[in-house]
């Protein structure tokens, strides 16, 4: 009995390995759905590590929604790490809304990291992208804060190589830049603000990008700033600072000036005194050789005592 029972489960575990290699009913399976795959084929899946039932499936669904699929490039794709069920999902969704779109290009864009059954439903119903606040100045100095949204569609031949949203908001934040820049007055982007939206799109700044921009619309604009008046308030106060730096500089000048002439009037003066202690010995050296008599002596007193005289009565 005992026996028995291990040739029954020796039987069983045999019929499961054997129907695990050989998936009769996945083959079945695609087969009564119009999918022309070998069981020698859903073997060789298996020994090259391939899910045959990720495979068929995908067929089958294909082959349902009137697409027409061969079994070595799904293989393939799934050999590169490529998500098989969302290409074949992508490539019916295309097909139905009569968008162009082949395995391949399907594939690639699937292995380039871009979700392509999302880019399909993109070029169907347009994405919505609002831009951060972006700020700009008009040429009368005000500051204007405005918001835009921008309605794009994917650009199928553009997704394996193209720039993303980021580009595509930075363009148009910039192309916001330079039209109100452009403006004379911010009363005139105020009034009329399609106008933006006009420049900014005659720019085709979707171009090199995985999208195709279909409008720009401008949602709000803010009144900031005034940023002329912010600029002539800073220029007049650097201005300011200038000219007392300068005038510091000048009254640092005159001060050295001023010392430097009280140090020459200093060595004039100690010139001058050392030149008066050298009279009286040039008179002593005269009376003793002659040339200077008592009465000469005498004038000379009076004399000095006269200017004496006239200087006091000058300071007074």
């Amino acid at each position: 009995m005992e026996q028995m029972i291990i040739m029954v489960a020796i039987i069983v575990a045999a019929l499961v390995v054997l129907l695990w290699f050989f998936p009769v009913a996945l083959w079945f399976q695609a087969l009564l759905s119009g999918v022309k795959i070998s069981l020698i084929q859903l073997v060789l899946m298996r020994w090259r590590g391939v899910s045959p039932k990720t495979i068929v499936i995908a067929m089958i669904t294909g082959t349902k929604a009137g697409l027409t699929l061969r079994a070595n490039e799904l293989e393939a794709h799934y050999l590169a790490k490529g998500n098989v069920v969302k290409v074949v999902n992508a490539l019916i969704s295309a097909d139905k809304a009569n968008i162009p779109l082949d395995f391949k290009t399907a594939a690639g864009i699937d292995l380039a990291g871009r979700d392509v059954f999302e880019a399909v439903q993109m070029s169907v119903n347009p994405k919505v992208i609002n831009t951060p606040p972006v700020t700009a100045v008009a040429k009368n100095g005000i500051q204007l804060i405005a918001k835009a949204r921008v309605t794009v569609r994917a650009n199928i031949n553009q997704l394996v190589g193209g720039a993303g949203e980021e580009t595509v908001l930075a363009r148009v934040g910039e192309g916001i830049v330079s039209s109100i820049g452009s403006s004379e007055s911010h009363k005139d982007v105020l009034e009329m603000p399609e106008s933006i939206s006009k420049v900014v799109l005659a720019k085709g700044l979707d171009a090199g990008t995985a999208f195709e921009i279909l409008s720009i619309d401008i949602a709000d604009i803010d009144i900031g700033k005034n940023i002329g008046a912010v600029l002539q308030m800073d220029q007049a106060e650097a201005d300011k600072n200038i000219a007392q730096a300068r005038a510091e500089e000048r009254r640092a000048m005159a001060v050295a000036l001023e010392q430097e002439m009280k140090a020459k009037a200093q060595e004039a003066r100690a010139k001058v005194i050392e030149a008066e202690a050298q009279v009286p010995l040039a008179m002593a050296e005269a009376f003793r050789n002659g040339n200077l008599g008592v009465m000469d002596y005498y004038r000379m007193k009076n004399v000095q005592a006269d200017t004496d005289m006239r200087e006091s009565i000058a300071k007074q």
